[in-house]
């Protein structure tokens, strides 16, 4: 007898079929642990800082002034109480595919299906918006250090923006396409493609140049801090902080990036938790020293639609070009590992759907030499290429922030619920003070999610519609569940 629509939205999948499938090779299908401590968490930070502090400030300084540096602790606080989540249940669920499948395994297929929606929002959309913003960067270096530059038809959208209404968009513009950005996409798709080892080697020397490029910064503009840059501190009050926090969660992306890796890692359930926590001690550090020192050393008004903001505020204080041509190509660095890692969290996502039915099984195809998604790598890079290649970067972060929002919201609701229905199953380990923080990680999210502009909900409503009904037309019925429904 077939089950009822009620039946499929509300069946979950049981922790025991998860770690089976993540450890049954026989199919040659499963993905092989090769990622351990330290570079997982060079993987949570490469995949966090980059996305939004070489670029977001000239978008959020604008709305919150230069409380914006409140707003990145906000947006912090919020993601501490989700990573402690995180840590829970990634160390009881160590396989890829992330929040959709802690989803999948606590709420039901249709949260399941309506998280992995919100997390083509958090991973490509984001991988689309950091790639654009590494065009600018590169368009600076390049121009710095060649005195050439870039065609503005071949390295901007063909669609215009209205400042007032960022999700009006138009055609008009003397663009025709962002082929930097495409080339971005494609060279990390190409190495994601040579494999996770690969990958995850590349991102750890990525880190440490960006790691090391933001500690010049730092200290170079630190030593020129003018107190009165910060004043007024919020012109625009709790609200315009509200909002840029809300914009700027989407900066935190990486942390749910190291659990879509929870089937690549040695010993998981220790270094799965232990990285999350790192990697956002060491991000929430770099964002509020970094935005500090620039609100420091440039007035708010100045940031108002700059591009390569901070390599043009390191040119500004030295007076030489050179620490600003190093920062850029920090940046370009950086800012590369940012998109290697998205593009690697929304593989594995689709990775992980098809494992169960509700998507196609061809995206369920690994390489025999690396083990690598091959058919849901080159899917996700054209894709996020195309979307790269003609939007502009204005209208993609906030459809990033909902995205992330949703993810880790329902990641906070499933620690709750598997600590009632799971309450044996082996953690490596345990939120403290459950079940507080895990309900004040909802309630931040949700605060968050209503300072999102209201379009924001309209273009994600109109995702989901879309999304709900491929899950009608052919999801529901191929998943694996169907024949055997369980509870």
């Amino acid at each position: 007898m077939r089950p009822s629509f009620l039946d499929r939205l509300i069946r979950c999948k049981p922790l025991a079929s998860f770690v089976a499938e993540a450890s049954d090779d026989r199919e040659h299908k499963a993905l092989g642990r090769s990622i351990g401590l330290f570079h997982l968490v060079m993987f949570g930070v490469g995949g966090t800082i980059g996305t939004g502090i070489f670029f977001v400030l000239s978008q959020q300084v604008p709305v919150a002034g230069p409380a914006v540096i409140l707003s990145f602790l906000i947006a912090g606080v919020a993601a501490g109480l989700t990573a402690l989540c995180y840590a829970e249940i990634s160390s009881l669920i160590p396989i890829s595919g992330s929040s959709y499948s802690y989803a999948y395994a606590t709420l039901g297929e249709g949260a399941a299906y309506f998280v992995a929606a919100c997390l083509v929002l958090e991973y490509g959309v984001s991988a689309a918006a950091v790639a654009v913003g590494w065009s600018e960067y590169l368009a600076k270096l390049v121009s710095d250090l060649f005195g050439m530059t870039l065609p503005y038809a071949l390295s901007h959208a063909p669609l215009l923006v209205d400042p007032d209404n960022p999700y009006a968009l138009a055609f008009g513009g003397a663009g025709v396409a962002n082929l930097p950005a495409v080339l971005l996409v494609g060279l990390c798709s190409l190495l994601l493609l040579r494999g996770s080892h690969e990958s995850v080697l590349a991102n750890t020397l990525m880190v440490i140049v960006k790691l090391s490029v933001l500690t010049l910064f730092i200290v170079v503009a630190g030593c020129a801090f003018h107190g009165a840059n910060l004043k007024p501190f919020a012109p625009h009050g709790l609200g315009g902080i509200s909002t840029a926090a809300g914009s700027i969660f989407f900066t935190f992306v990486g942390l749910d990036a190291v659990s879509t890796a929870g089937e690549e890692v040695v010993n998981p359930r220790r270094n799965l938790p232990l990285a999350l926590l790192l990697a956002l001690l060491i991000v929430i550090l770099f964002y509020s020293l970094v935005a500090a020192a620039a609100l420091g050393v440039q007035p708010a008004a100045e940031f108002q639609g700059q591009e390569a903001g901070l390599a043009v505020i390191l040119e500004a204080v030295t007076g030489a070009q050179w620490p600003a041509d190093v920062l850029a190509a920090g940046a370009v660095v950086s800012i590369f590992s940012v998109t290697l890692v998205c593009l690697f969290g929304q593989s594995r996502i689709f990775f992980a759907m098809a494992r169960d039915g509700l998507l196609p099984g061809f995206f369920y195809r690994v390489t025999q030499r690396s083990r690598a998604p091959y058919v849901c790598t080159i899917v996700v890079g054209v894709a996020v290429a195309a979307i790269a290649a003609f939007v502009p970067a204005e209208v993609l972060w906030d459809l990033t922030s909902m995205g992330t929002l949703v993810a880790f919201t329902i990641v906070s609701l499933g620690v709750i619920i598997l600590r009632r229905t799971q309450p044996d199953a082996p953690r490596g380990f345990k939120v403290p003070l459950f079940p507080l923080l895990p309900m004040l990680s909802v309630a931040s999210c949700l605060y968050l999610i209503l300072h999102l502009h209201a379009l924001v909900f309209e273009v994600t409503g109109i995702w989901l519609a879309i999304a709900g009904a491929v899950y009608l037309s052919y999801s529901a019925r191929h998943s694996r569940l169907e024949e055997s429904p369980r509870a």
